[in-house]
């Protein structure tokens, strides 16, 4: 991370009143910025007993930004708590890193509190800033449990700064751009396009916590109704050159945008969407719409980002090429990952030796670009033998503008059963529509489908069951495991059992 604090000295000295960060309550130019962590920084090396795994607990917001290059500059191993970690998750992760004291915003103070570590809140003071002449701190990034407890991935090898530079080169970055940073910070691809890119080429960066805490909600950012967040008024407003998205966020914003019967700002060059298999229909949707989306796939492990679909260079329906400098194969179906942004290591394992085996299936097309299909241990094998990876039929249920989630499984017998979970601007048409009307919905979104992988069984989950049982994680995914377990123990496959769900056979 070296090169990044000596861009943010170059920044600071040469334009310093550049602004650098604003969340529309704290302004900082690139100057203060420097100065800010500058003090923080030092703070963090004068604490008793020279803690060398610090968490960072907080919002969307001028501070955690701060908070986070600090801890960086102070050598720290930095752990960002995601705020759609519950209590338990929290406690595990802070067990699991080994975490020694707590460096927040004011307002979560109290939470830091009740976690039982010491901790210092963010301040404001200011210090004359030099890049750090000690070793720099790392960063431990636990994956989003959706299949089971969350695990650690540590970087401290230059990661991020190896794919924030590999990603500003595919897009043209510079400082005439600016980014509005809409997903939670601690993930870490937001952390890589809202924070090191942007400071790496000296751009300025929106912050909305309102909105990111609206989309941390189940089925929010999915085309805001009443007293809702909007995303095309924010994007209409600031006016980027540059967000990331996952596809639920990025069907809520079109649906928004067809609703008013309004366009991008023309200021828009690149939307960045992945998290999530992102449907062909919804990207050329957007495109269709004036919004330039370029898909993107990548894993905590491998830095975030492995593959991207770069501007000039799109193929739909693809990932796009991986980033120069990475090998990637195809090995029996699966992607393998080498290269300089692999992790070191779990933290509960021995340090990586040699590729990575992603556990996701893929294959390359003749011009390289690679086409993702699904996770192996996720595929379904039916009764007559043929074998389906969920995610494809999930992409396209999830790019109904009805739909905010969709989880497909096989409960049994010779067909699939897809739980659907209605968005924000879906919510009134699922609670009016007879089954048949739904049947007609999942049949119409896998209208290009083989028979076979056709869901004919349909369940309807409120996004109000997802919230109450923490079933859905901050980066757009439901928790699959825990979703199924839920189904199965609360409501059976095959009866209705609450005014909230609605299990219905459809014909084949």
């Amino acid at each position: 991370m070296r090169e990044l604090f000596l861009m943010l000295q170059r920044h600071a000295e040469g334009a310093g009143d550049r602004l650098a960060f604003d969340d529309g309550t704290t302004r900082l130019t690139y100057g203060a910025l420097a100065r800010r962590v500058a003090a923080t920084s030092a703070g963090l090396q004068a604490l008793p007993g020279a803690p060398r795994v610090v968490g960072l607990l907080g919002g969307n917001g001028v501070d955690w930004v701060v908070g986070q290059l600090a801890g960086w500059h102070a050598g720290k191993t930095m752990v960002p708590l995601p705020p759609f970690f519950r209590g338990p998750q929290l406690r595990h992760v802070l067990r699991d890193a080994g975490v020694g004291h707590l460096l927040t915003t004011a307002a979560m103070a109290d939470t830091a509190r009740l976690l039982g570590l010491p901790f210092t809140a963010i301040g404001t003071a200011q210090a004359r800033f030099a890049p750090p002449s000690g070793p720099l701190g790392g960063q431990v990034i636990y994956t989003s449990g959706s299949a089971g407890q969350p695990k650690g991935v540590l970087l401290e090898s230059g990661q991020l700064q190896w794919t924030a530079r590999a990603l500003a080169r595919a897009i043209d970055a510079t400082a005439e751009d600016s980014c509005l940073s809409l997903l939670p910070l601690p993930l870490l691809l937001e952390t890589i396009c809202a924070v090191v890119i942007p400071i790496l080429v000296g751009a300025p960066v929106r912050l909305e916590p309102g909105l990111t805490a609206a989309f941390g909600e189940p089925g929010g950012g999915q085309g805001g109704g009443p007293g809702r967040a909007s995303l095309a008024e924010a994007v209409a407003t600031h006016r980027p050159s540059c967000l990331v998205l996952v596809p639920q966020l990025l069907a809520g914003w079109l649906a928004e945008l067809r609703a008013g019967a309004e366009r991008p700002p023309e200021s828009l060059r690149v939307v960045a969407v992945g998290g999530a298999a992102v449907p062909v229909a919804l990207a050329e949707q957007a495109w269709a719409q004036g919004v330039p989306v370029y898909e993107g796939y990548g894993l905590s492990e491998c830095g975030s980002v492995v593959a991207f679909n770069c501007p000039g260079e799109r193929r739909p329906g693809t990932v796009g090429r991986p980033l120069p400098g990475l090998e990637v194969d195809v090995e029996g179906g699966e992607i393998v990952v080498a290269g300089p942004p692999l992790m070191d290591r779990y933290l509960s394992g021995e340090p990586l030796q040699g590729p990575w085996r992603t556990g996701d299936v893929g294959e390359f097309d003749a011009d390289g670009f690679l086409t993702v299909h699904g996770r192996l241990d996720n595929r379904i094998v039916l009764p007559l033998g043929r074998n389906v990876s969920p995610e494809w039929i999930e992409a396209l249920l999830a790019a109904d503008w009805r739909v905010a989630y969709g989880l497909v499984t096989h409960a049994g017998g010779p067909h699939l059963t897809a739980i659907l979970v209605p968005s924000a601007r879906g919510e009134a048409w699922f609670a009016r529509a007879a089954s048949a009307e739904i049947e007609a919905l999942v049949a119409d979104c896998c209208r290009e489908v083989p028979a076979y992988a056709v869901p004919r069984r349909v369940a309807v989950l409120a996004a109000q069951e997802l919230g109450r049982d923490g079933l859905v994680t901050g980066n757009g995914r439901l928790r699959r495991r825990e979703v199924l377990q839920a189904c199965r123990a609360r409501f059976g496959f095959d009866r209705a059992a609450s005014p909230d769900v609605l299990w219905q056979e459809t014909q084949p």
